[in-house]
């Protein structure tokens, strides 16, 4: 599924309002996050928990987001620790969220790295991560020409080798 800026900065609203915790599906295998059981059990229970009186809204919003959010921390933790990084940087639509940057600086804090955030204005698609990315190919001598470039759908991150770390 597709969650578009402006879906996730509604939903950031509306979790700030949130009192009640409501576990949900939580899968992380690796490097990899499922969000479909998750979603099915949003899409599926919603009306009767909050029919039910005990649950708002905001109760599920909140859910949602730290639920989410602890999948992303977990698997980007897990990036730093197979990448020795010292730092994460955080882009795209999502990136602008406030409480999905706490809980980023908190894991890089534990850590002894660090968190950048980049200007909301940066953060509307994956455009800074690309460029970023490029640079720092560039900058080791990494050129590839548009006769050999390509994209791959489904292109696993985790089987990317990396060589300007070398």
């Amino acid at each position: 599924a597709v969650v578009s800026t402006q879906s996730t900065g509604n939903i950031e609203q509306l979790a700030k309002k949130g009192e009640r915790f409501i576990e949900l599906p939580y899968c992380v295998k690796g490097m990899d996050v499922s969000f479909s059981g998750l979603l099915s059990y949003i899409e599926g229970n919603a009306p009767k928990l909050i029919k039910s009186g005990k649950y708002t809204a905001a109760d599920l919003c909140f859910s949602l987001q730290e639920t989410v959010f602890a999948m992303l921390v977990e698997i980007t933790e897990r990036a730093m620790a197979h990448t020795r990084s010292p730092q994460v940087l955080v882009v795209g639509g999502v990136g602008c969220n406030l409480r999905l940057q706490e809980m980023l600086a908190q894991m890089a804090d534990q850590r002894g790295a660090s968190l950048c955030a980049t200007d909301d204005r940066y953060c509307i698609d994956n455009g800074a991560m690309i460029a970023h990315t490029g640079n720092l190919m560039f900058e080791k001598g990494m050129h590839t020409s548009i006769e050999e470039s390509a994209v791959t759908q489904r292109f696993r991150t985790d089987e990317v080798h990396i060589a300007w770390r070398s």
